[in-house]
């Protein structure tokens, strides 16, 4: 079956979809999105992300392309076209088309949007949770407002491609003055001894991840208390456990930091308890 996106209004083959050569979102990064995870035929944490991309288009002052309620019509239609049961919807919004030129074009152009969605392995993706994963450090590069979910990622590209030339899945930004960021896709926690999750506040340093917010609400539920604080690079080699969150990976357990093994170097209960529960917890929308 081939793979179905939509571009523009038109439901079309994915290997015939194609956008302008003078997108914005091409020319200059000028445009947001957003990923949200297919799990068992259900669209997870929707309104989140939606709301989150509500605030990325804000920021940037680009207008919804289609209505809110439209947006989700076609999300549900796309997954739906790809009979994806499990995998991923990624929606990309840029201003729109115009001759090439820094400042916003005049008058407005319409915005372009992207969806489309593909199916992943997700008995994969468990059998990595179970073994856990390894992170890299890399020093601070990116703009100010990496809170603003834009297409503007080449730092992170580069920081992943290097944690994947040194073996591991992912790498964390650290400040100068040792603290950890967050992953180049990923939020950053660890575990302290004493059983309290750690993550740094989600002001203008890092996204606010929408499945870190879930996480926190699982974590309410299982009576484990959640400091919003930064930590350094040290104190997650130190930590009991440590973990990255996403909507792909969901709950990954980090069992080693630049090859320093964290705790025993195998996953900690407490993350694996997190990603047990997590669905039970989070938003789950028919696609169909």
């Amino acid at each position: 079956m081939s793979r179905i996106a939509y571009v523009n209004g038109r439901y079309v083959r994915h290997a015939d979809a194609v956008v302008h050569i003078e997108d914005r979102g091409y020319q200059f990064a000028d445009g947001v999105y957003e990923v949200c995870e297919v799990a068992h035929g259900y669209i997870i944490d929707q309104t989140r992300h939606l709301d989150r991309l509500a605030r990325s288009l804000s920021e940037l002052r680009i207008d919804w392309p289609v209505s809110r309620r439209a947006l989700e019509f076609i999300i549900r239609e796309v997954v739906r076209r790809n009979r994806v049961t499990n995998g991923m919807v990624y929606l990309q919004i840029s201003r729109g088309v115009a001759p090439r030129e820094h400042a916003f074009p005049y008058p407005p152009t319409r915005p372009s949007l992207v969806v489309t969605a593909k199916r992943l392995d997700r008995a994969a993706n468990e059998a990595k949770a179970e073994q856990g994963v390894r992170v890299i450090t890399v020093p601070e590069n990116r703009w100010e407002r990496v809170d603003i979910k834009t297409v503007g990622l080449l730092p992170n590209v580069l920081a992943k491609q290097k944690a994947k030339e040194h073996g591991a899945a992912e790498a964390w930004f650290v400040d100068p003055d040792g603290t950890v960021k967050e992953g180049a896709s990923t939020n950053a926690w660890i575990v302290t001894w004493e059983g309290k999750l750690v993550t740094r506040p989600a002001d203008f340093g890092i996204l606010r991840g929408v499945t870190r917010t879930t996480v926190m609400d699982v974590a309410a539920r299982l009576g484990l208390e959640v400091e919003e604080r930064p930590f350094t690079v040290e104190e997650a080699k130190s930590a009991r456990e440590a973990f990255i969150t996403a909507a792909t990976t969901l709950v990954m357990p980090v069992i080693e930091i630049d090859d320093h093994p964290v705790a025993n170097g195998e996953p900690g209960s407490i993350a694996l308890a997190l990603r047990r529960e997590f669905f039970d917890i989070a938003e789950k929308v028919g696609a169909c």
